[in-house]
């Protein structure tokens, strides 16, 4: 059941994180002039990614190891719902992340912020995932749904 534990700790760590962007950095940003916006959006991208992209996948893995230990179907369903952040990031974000990276600050402008304030909806599922397998992961730790 630690194993279970751990996985909802990451989950909660990945969520908290996703939506600290979503309420709080990302509204913050987004009154910046272009090129402010810009040069903060780069390297708090990166940073969030080194940070969230580990911890989706330990996360992850520490629920399909507690779904094995205790064969309750939760853990692996918050697994899957965590690790999802990883696909939707690469397909669905990431074409967007690499437009963003390649504009230079001096060349910021209204498409630049406009590309920045799209990304927000499109990290907020990545919050919604983290919220989920959190939940998910507590259900399971608590006992509910087994088998």
């Amino acid at each position: 059941m630690f194993t279970g534990q751990l996985a909802l700790m990451i989950a909660a760590i990945f969520a908290g994180a996703a939506l600290y962007v979503s309420v709080a950095e990302q509204p913050a940003r987004l009154e910046l002039e272009h090129r402010a916006l810009l040069k903060e959006w780069i390297p708090s991208y990166k940073r969030g990614f080194a940070m969230q992209a580990p911890l989706a996948a330990i996360g992850s893995l520490l629920g399909v190891l507690a779904w094995w230990q205790t064969a309750n179907w939760l853990f692996l369903l918050g697994a899957l719902v965590l690790v999802a952040n990883w696909p939707y990031t690469l397909i669905g974000i990431m074409p967007l992340n690499r437009r963003i990276m390649a504009i230079r600050p001096e060349d910021a402008g209204a498409s630049s912020t406009a590309m920045i304030t799209r990304w927000g909806p499109l990290h907020g599922v990545r919050t919604v995932l983290g919220l989920s397998a959190a939940v998910i992961f507590l259900l399971a730790s608590s006992g509910a749904m087994t088998r």
